[in-house]
């Protein structure tokens, strides 16, 4: 693999890291939302990762990562009973967002470091073909 091709699957890399942060900022700002109808409730979303294999036609076997969609959790959204709530349904239920906080701040400490870790690939591999490019001197 040439230092070039590291540049570029850290950058798919990075670019991914970045739709995962967003994604998960998106349900922390939420987690907190409530309705009055199950269908205009707010539901947790996940990015979706595949591995670009052979992507670069010039590099056979290099890997990068592509960010394929963001799908929406299907667990049961949880309900409240609060009818004096003013987003309560005729039944006296308020419906909640299924976004654990906890786990979407584990996701983005993960996505946090996976990002550090591909920004510093590249800066190694930035001083590698910088050293190399010094040999010729």
């Amino acid at each position: 693999m040439s230092l070039m091709g590291v540049f570029e699957v850290s950058g798919s890399a990075l670019s991914a890291q970045i739709v995962r942060l967003n994604v998960t900022s998106s349900n922390l700002a939420n987690a907190e939302t409530v309705s009055s109808s199950i269908d205009k409730t707010y539901r947790a979303r996940q990015p979706v990762f595949a591995a670009l294999v052979d992507r670069f036609s010039d590099n056979p076997g290099m890997v990068g990562v592509q960010v394929k969609g963001i799908v929406e959790s299907q667990a049961e959204l949880p309900m409240r009973y609060q009818p004096d709530h003013p987003m309560a349904n005729e039944d006296g239920y308020i419906f909640l967002p299924n976004v654990n906080p906890i786990e979407e701040m584990a996701n983005m400490i993960s996505a946090s470091r996976s990002y550090q870790n591909n920004v510093a690939v590249m800066n190694t591999s930035k001083q590698m073909l910088q050293a190399t490019l010094r040999l010729g001197q």
